[in-house]
């Protein structure tokens, strides 16, 4: 085809819904996807794939970025990934990180969208309120259920977002037993747990099976096609309809833009090493934060001398990651009646519980007495024998091994559970955070790489830290033992987003309010670059939620 409709890069939660909802509108969509073509047959549990091997994401050595920490002297330092080893690819290939998700679904709240208007400025942060409103994005959340399909029960409660219909279109999947002792310990000290909603099918639809509760859902794909990543909820419909073509293993180098300042195509290298141009009326980049930031800043045309739509300098400004971090006690069988010791041996089911009492924080004791607050979110620690033995083998006093190893590694695996919690709150936008291309260290096509710094605001920490102490409370109820939590400045790698906020003011921001850049009007971001600000949850229904709105608003431009 000599020109499509439109060519979306990158195919995960932000690139599925638009190609999905114009190719069912019979628009003509071509996606360039960096990684291979997995499906369900590739899928399956092999811990060493995900923990030893590049099988899901790049080799280091081939696609890297250079990570600006500070030293101990405060001195911002760079330092490439195949070196660290610590990078922020989550994966890559058709329908992106989506397929290695936990599925943990959270809407943001009303609130999330006026953080400056409710809390005021912080000083030091770059908060803004959203150009939008939760009403906006509404309807699209609620799409995302039915198209994606989220599994759980509407319940009444304080911090309740609105939602506009009665409930969710599948029963909430299986649940642990845990998770009653949870809401037993909750109870008692006055917390109100909820039952949070899974990007996971809890019955068959849609042509995919229902979940097998394996036990092995984040950082894995889904072997039955019951999560809801992008390429079985969404582009193999988009496929199946004839008006969808997915060209895999094809990197996009740069976005092409004419004198005018209009794109007219996306260069690329196919699998054989091929460079290669699409042609488009529409470009829609949604390869991931880092690297949709990454792709403006390469793509230098006639009038954008310093990236596309970078004239304000804003590109990769303001990245955001989630703050708070995470903890968790053992529940030690010698502690309980047999009855609950097998309960606790049960594998598979989720436990599917989480805390917003302090979404919003109303305490006289904290910074002023009213913040934005965050989720703690409980789970079980994953089963995966590589990733449990590898948390295993440090002590108080440094690396084990030998016996005290042996020994530590049959009580992990023998003699307790381990309940965990993580803590989400808002990574506040700074301006010590942000992407630039790397003046230095190339990828294996000679590209330029991401060069991330990690400034972070000291906010992020006491938000978290008030949350942990909280869930710490609940693991002290259950009886659990060896309690401890981790809140620092670290970013996870697997909750990235902005670098590419939108905005009414193109001095301040990249994008307008249909997620279109402001420089360059057949260009549009639909991954998590878009948000200004983070929310105190994980981002991906969001991204979902905001990408299907993007598409409409594409729509009615062809």
């Amino acid at each position: 085809m000599s020109e499509y409709d439109v060519c979306v890069i990158g195919s995960g939660a932000g690139g599925g819904p638009v190609a999905y909802t114009l190719a069912q509108q019979g628009r003509s969509v071509v996606v360039l996807e960096k990684g291979p073509w997995f499906t369900e047959a590739d899928f399956f549990k092999d811990e060493l794939a995900c923990c030893r091997r590049s099988v899901y994401t790049p080799r280091l050595q081939d696609e890297q970025h250079v990570i600006e920490d500070r030293n101990d002297a405060g001195d911002w330092v760079g330092t490439p990934t195949s070196e660290s080893g610590w990078d922020f690819w989550n994966g890559n290939c058709v329908g992106g990180s989506s397929n290695f998700m936990s599925g943990f679904f959270h809407r943001l709240k009303p609130v999330d969208f006026r953080l400056l208007s409710e809390f005021g400025p912080v000083d030091g942060a770059n908060i803004v309120d959203w150009p939008i409103s939760y009403d906006d994005l509404e309807p699209y959340y609620d799409k995302v259920e039915k198209v994606v399909g989220v599994s759980g029960r509407a319940e009444e409660h304080a911090r309740a977002e609105p939602r506009s219909s009665a409930d969710f279109p599948y029963p909430p999947t299986a649940e642990h037993p845990v998770s009653a002792w949870i809401d037993e310990a909750c109870g008692r000290l006055g917390y109100h747990p909820l039952r949070v909603p899974r990007a996971i099918l809890s019955q068959p639809d849609h042509g995919r099976r229902a979940c097998e509760y394996s036990g092995y859902c984040g950082s894995y794909g889904c072997s039955s096609g019951a999560k809801g990543g992008s390429r079985a909820a969404l582009l193999d419909h988009a496929v199946a309809s004839g008006h969808c073509e997915i060209r895999a293993r094809a990197k996009v180098h740069r976005l092409i833009s004419d004198a005018k300042g209009r794109v007219v195509a996306a260069e690329y290298s196919d699998q054989a090493g091929r460079r290669r141009r699409v042609h488009a009326k529409v470009f829609v980049v949604a390869c991931q934060a880092i690297e949709s930031a990454r792709l403006l800043l390469a793509s230098t045309g006639p009038r954008f001398a310093n990236g596309l739509g970078n004239n304000s300098g804003q590109v990769g400004r303001n990245l955001l990651f989630s703050a708070g971090g995470a903890g968790g006690g053992d529940l030690v069988f010698a502690d309980l009646p047999a009855e609950k010791v097998e309960q606790l041996r049960v594998m598979g089911p989720f436990v599917n519980r989480a805390l917003d009492d302090w979404y919003v924080i109303d305490d006289p004791g904290f910074d002023g007495g009213r913040a934005k607050g965050g989720v703690v979110e409980f789970l079980l620690t994953h089963p995966n024998p590589i990733a449990r033995a590898s948390g295993a083998k440090w002590g108080e006093d440094g690396l084990l091994w030998g016996r005290p190893l042996k020994r530590r590694l049959e009580r992990w695996f023998r003699e307790d559970r381990r309940l965990a919690f993580e803590a989400f709150n808002d990574w506040l936008p700074v301006d010590s955070c942000f992407v630039a291309l790397d003046k230095q260290v190339r990828d294996r096509w000679g590209d330029p790489v991401a060069r991330v710094r990690i400034g972070y605001h000291a906010r992020n920490l006491s938000v978290g830290e008030y949350l942990a102490t909280h869930a710490e409370k609940v693991l002290r109820q259950m009886g659990a033992r060896n309690i401890a939590s981790n809140i620092s400045g670290a970013p996870p790698p697997n909750l990235v987003a902005g670098g590419c906020r939108f905005g009414t003011d193109p001095a301040s921001s990249v994008l307008d309010a249909d997620c279109r850049l402001h420089e360059a009007d057949n260009v549009y971001v639909s991954d998590g670059s878009f948000m200004p600000t983070g929310g105190s949850v994980p981002y991906t229904w969001t991204i979902y939620a905001n990408a299907f709105r993007v598409a409409d608003k594409i729509a009615a431009t062809l």
